[in-house]
């Protein structure tokens, strides 16, 4: 179940939100008027996300050239590293 805590809670509690973000490393759900409003996680926890979301979207580009036929054989990889 998400964590929900109102907006004011950010200024009150401020160590404990931070507390709960590094140690469960998921995000709190912020609330403003009774409706939903931010999402706040830590740092390391949202770098950890992008670069998923970085991963994924290589892998994608690679599963698009393959169904497009652009590829490359082992050979022509193998003279491109050697060549680096």
């Amino acid at each position: 179940m998400p964590a929900i805590r109102k907006s004011a809670d950010l200024r009150n509690n401020y160590s404990e939100i931070s507390e709960f973000c590094h140690n469960y490393r998921e995000p709190i759900f912020i609330t403003k008027n009774g409706q939903g409003d931010l999402a706040v996680m830590s740092i390391a926890y949202y770098e950890e996300l992008v670069g998923k979301l970085k991963l994924y979207q290589a892998i994608q580009v690679g599963i698009n050239d393959i169904e497009n036929g652009d590829i490359v054989t082992e050979e022509e990889m193998t003279e491109f590293i050697n060549n680096l």
